[in-house]
């Protein structure tokens, strides 16, 4: 009767108890250990006192108590969990609302769309949710080739009351994202520095870490001060804060993404973080999120066991009810393997040779993709492009004469940014820049709206993550798209992960843990 208790599959079954305490016990005769909730412990106490004793004690875990305290109190969730800002609205307002009813931080994706969009959408999420509500944001994502549009939503987060921003695709820092920062610094009764915008930089580098986990640079605040943007005591509080108090470690994500795996990275930038912690004496910890690859409850819990106070999800999301893609983008991403992603060029950061991580599975918009850049690098303008280059263009990527997809460029950029075309004017190779990124834009909106005469073009950001998730999926509950809500997912992941995490604490007491103690099976989870 006794031996139950050290059975495998009591074991995995107590280790799922995550909201109760356990109890470590050794048998004193075969010196096996087990694990025991109270109501085992209690009956075991009475049946073979004399044959067993206690090793251990392992408190509840809960899965809000994954990553920091101070994570939740600042931002006012439940769980240290982020649905990432996915552009062009993949991550809906529905999404942002959803995950913030629950008690995670959801960012909108607005990079990509018009401002009035931007605007709309921020409106929205405003309506539905408490007036008082803080765990939410929107992106802001760095647009080299725009700065005006950069510009503008900033101001529209300024003036619009979003305290909380996604900041991504930064290579340096600049007057809009240090003009956010700064902005409502003030100091409260007992002398703490309190800030009334919060940044989330998403880095994957060591060098643009350091410039948002240190102070403001000088340059750019008196910049500020000059334009009358941040007052003097704004500024000088900037001083003796971090541009940053939330790093988001992005390793393999979809997207912009330099590939780094999150182990090797995450403890570079942890010791960094420290360094400069250490030096300027904050009154706080920089706090360090990991993103990239969490796909699963074992990588969340992996991400956590590295120090992580936040955990963020990304590509999965873009399956979900609440995402933006298409019906036939969701299915391309149903079918998506750990190995089914490749590299792009940006449309973002075409000239610059940035790329972007994609779905490669049932489209060509890579190699497409790539041979636009090809023949960006090869020649100076579009009239350079020898004749059969060109109608291969013409033929199978543009689907219409080059012509046609500049006059569409130049009414496009009529509204967006006149700049460009007067750039274009003075540059023929910019104004093939801007004919190729036509294609490189829109292969994400066809994607978006589910233009099925274009399902080979569909750009759809991509990483990993995503086959790993579909590979934990398969066969449960949440495997149909109609059944894949943000909510469960996010839920099942926390939930996964805490008794991941559990299981690893009973192998430290040196309790034979059998490999299935290590898989959290998705379910419909209703408790809160």
């Amino acid at each position: 009767m006794l031996r139950k208790y050290f059975d495998p599959e009591f074991i995995i079954s107590q280790c799922h108890e995550i909201r109760s305490p356990l109890y470590l016990i050794q048998d004193k005769q075969s010196q096996l250990n087990t694990v025991l909730d109270i109501h085992s412990f209690e009956t075991l106490s009475r049946e073979a006192s004399h044959t067993f004793h206690t090793v251990g004690f392992l408190p509840a875990l809960y899965p809000e108590r994954l990553g920091s305290p101070r994570f939740s109190s600042v931002h006012g969730t439940r769980f240290p969990y982020i649905v990432g800002a996915m552009a062009n609205g993949i991550a809906t307002s529905t999404m942002v609302i959803e995950a913030a009813k629950i008690g995670c931080i959801g960012f909108f994706g607005a990079a990509g769309l018009p401002h009035d969009r931007v605007l709309h959408n921020i409106q929205h999420i405003q309506s539905e949710l408490n007036a008082h509500q803080i765990n939410w944001g929107s992106n802001l994502i760095h647009s080299p080739h725009e700065p005006g549009l950069e510009e503008k939503v900033t101001e529209i987060y300024l003036n619009n009351r979003v305290y909380r921003i996604s900041a991504s695709a930064y290579l340096k820092l600049n007057n809009n994202i240090v003009h956010y920062a700064c902005k409502g610094l003030h100091v409260n009764p007992e002398g703490k520095i309190i800030r009334r915008n919060y940044i989330f930089a998403k880095i994957s580098r060591l060098e643009v870490a350091k410039q948002f986990m240190s102070p403001a640079p000088d340059e750019i605040l008196q910049s500020l001060l000059q334009q009358g943007k941040i007052s003097p005591q704004e500024a000088q509080l900037a001083k003796h804060i971090p541009v940053a108090q939330d790093i988001t470690i992005e390793s393999d994500s979809g997207g912009h993404t330099d590939n780094r795996p999150l182990s090797a990275l995450f403890s570079s930038i942890q010791t960094l973080a420290k360094q400069i912690f250490d030096k300027h004496k904050y009154q706080e910890p920089i706090r360090l999120g990991a993103a990239g690859g969490i796909g699963t409850p074992a990588s969340a819990a992996a991400a956590f066991s590295l120090g992580a106070s936040y955990i963020l999800t990304g590509s999965i999301n873009q399956s979900t009810l609440e995402s933006g893609l298409s019906p036939l983008g969701k299915e391309l991403l149903l079918q998506t393997d750990i190995a089914d992603i490749t590299m792009a060029p940006a449309a973002d950061m075409f000239e610059l040779g940035v790329n972007v991580q994609v779905l490669k599975r049932g489209t060509l918009f890579a190699q497409r993709a790539k041979k636009l850049y090809e023949i960006y690098h090869r020649y100076n303008s579009i009239d350079e492009i020898p004749q059969d280059e060109t109608s291969h263009l013409e033929k199978n990527i543009f689907k219409m004469p080059l012509t046609q997809v500049w006059e569409e460029t130049t009414a496009f950029f009529k509204e967006r940014d006149l700049t460009q075309l007067v750039k274009a004017k003075a540059n023929p190779k910019h104004q093939m820049a801007l004919v190729f990124r036509w294609y490189l834009g829109l292969s994400s909106y066809w994607a978006i709206k589910g233009d099925s005469n274009r399902t080979a073009d569909y750009q759809i950001w991509c990483g990993p993550a995503m086959g790993a998730f579909n590979h934990w999926l398969k066969g449960s509950v949440l495997e149909p798209l109609d059944q894949r809500k943000v909510s469960q997912i996010a839920l099942n992941i926390l939930e996964g992960a805490a008794v991941i995490t559990r299981a690893h604490q009973c192998r430290s007491f040196n309790i034979i843990m059998p490999q299935d103690a290590f898989h959290f099976e998705p379910r419909i989870i209703n408790h809160l």
